[in-house]
């Protein structure tokens, strides 16, 4: 297949990012995947959503970690968005988990713990995956080096990648440390050098948030494992060119 095709938060560009309606636009469109973020709220409820503040995203203020689930579902998540999508709900992860388990589509579950350290959120996630038997189409990631490595003590096997920003010194030395698989990193710091690296040890390289057509190209031609797009239909166009 190649490089795959993430819908980064959904097809983002066309739905309110992290919703339904973005996660059901992505799999139309014919992505190889969505990726996605996970916090907790009060009740220790796994819920998709990027920010730890809920204000960009919905017509609610405050932190996510404050509101119990039955409190942050009665949002609005969809009209900042477009009118198109008033009362637009977040979404559980379970009910996320619910629609994707049985469709073509693997997942990038990101672990949003680099800023708030969720307690448990490692276990209550695998939990939740093993629950629906997606682990095996699974790739989880995070910022947080220390919950890659808490999350490969509860499953050696499970499929992780570390995220960054930055160049990391000695990279491969760097990932086997942590015990991930993969790294995911911006589109400025992707050079043939970092994808030979990756290459020779054998660590998925996925580039985000790749939008412009430039860039798809750029990713195509050094054979990154995948990438993270909001325009997901417009992805699969441009890698036709390269198959």
């Amino acid at each position: 297949m190649g490089t795959m095709i993430f819908a980064h938060r959904g097809a983002s560009k066309l739905a309110p990012e992290n919703t339904m309606p973005a996660f059901e636009l992505a799999y139309h469109a014919g992505a190889d995947g969505i990726e996605t973020d996970v916090q907790l709220t009060k009740d220790s409820i796994p819920i998709l959503i990027h920010d730890e503040n809920v204000r960009r995203t919905t017509n609610g203020t405050g932190f996510v970690q404050d509101y119990t689930y039955e409190e942050i579902k009665k949002l609005d998540a969809g009209t900042w968005f477009s009118t198109k999508f008033s009362d637009t709900s977040i979404v559980a992860l379970e009910e996320f988990l619910d629609w994707v388990h049985d469709k073509s589509i693997i997942l990038n579950i990101e672990l949003k713990n680099n800023v708030i350290d969720y307690k448990q959120l490692e276990q209550i996630v695998y939990d939740h995956l093993q629950k629906y038997q997606v682990l095996e189409k699974t790739v989880i990631s995070s910022f947080n080096a220390a919950s890659m490595e808490r999350m490969k003590k509860i499953d050696p096997n499970v499929s992780t990648a570390f995220l960054s920003s930055k160049k990391v010194p000695d990279l491969p030395n760097h990932l086997k440390k942590i015990g991930v698989t993969g790294f995911h990193t911006k589109y400025r710091l992707l050079n043939s050098n970092l994808a030979k690296a990756c290459r020779q040890h054998n660590l998925a390289l996925r580039i985000y948030t790749v939008n412009r057509p430039m860039q798809m190209k750029k990713c195509f031609k050094l054979k990154c494992d995948g990438i993270f797009t909001d325009v997901p239909h417009l992805a699969k166009e441009y890698r036709k060119l390269y198959k």
